[in-house]
């Protein structure tokens, strides 16, 4: 039985070997200057990375201040980053850990993800004191949303009470998180950055250490 069961454990050992690396979701947390870049692995905890060095197999190649974004070579080949931004690597097989998103905080302290709205780039704000994704009219006229068919709403801005419409989104993404059928308004006037608001925040498990903020999805 011995010589049939090694040849067995043999070949087991190398379909195991043969078999694709799980696809590596890789976030660009924050740039320190121009000399390292904040990463996080597949939702894992952040890894300060210098310029010129390697982790997991993750080189930082150059580091972008004034573009907000650094250049990595992610097995053999070279990606642009932007902060906030994810580049899933390519695999046979699919991703299969909680939908996630980390988040860095600005100079002020403010949270700003970079994430899409209806398959659409969106730089958004977290602001939990808002009940809804809030969008300014310019970013809804951007999307082609038709918002006026929306029910008609006055919302108090920096600049005064302002109109807005009530209207509800396809989908909105950030990191790994997409959320369908999100409620949002549209406000014309005295909103100069869209706000990832309570509608989208109520389906997120929120945890901060520090600068760092981990969104997990709920349902």
């Amino acid at each position: 039985m011995a010589t049939g069961f090694m040849p067995a454990i043999i070949a087991l050992c190398l379909l195991l070997a043969a078999r694709p690396a799980a696809a590596q979701d890789i976030a660009l947390i924050g740039i320190i200057g121009d000399r390292a870049a904040v990463i996080a692995i597949d939702g894992g905890d952040p890894k300060t990375i210098k310029v010129g060095d390697t982790w997991r197999g993750i080189s930082v190649v150059s580091i972008d201040k004034a573009k907000d974004e650094a250049t990595f070579e992610i097995k053999g080949q070279r990606r642009v980053i932007q902060r906030g931004a994810h580049h899933r690597s390519a695999s046979a097989r699919p991703f299969t850990g909680r939908q996630s998103a980390i988040l860095s905080a600005d100079s002020r302290g403010h949270f700003v993800a970079e994430g899409s709205v209806n398959g659409a780039h969106m730089r958004m704000l977290v602001d939990t004191g808002a009940t809804a994704v809030a969008l300014p009219a310019a970013d809804a006229q951007r999307l082609g949303l038709d918002y006026r068919k929306g029910q008609r709403v006055s919302m108090q801005t920096a600049n005064g009470t302002a109109p807005a419409y009530v209207i509800t989104l396809e989908r909105v993404k950030v990191g790994d998180i997409e959320i369908y059928g999100v409620q949002a308004v549209v406000v014309e006037g005295g909103l100069h950055i869209a706000l990832l608001g309570m509608s989208f925040l109520n389906r997120v498990e929120m945890r901060r250490e520090g600068e760092f903020m981990t969104l997990n999805r709920l349902f």
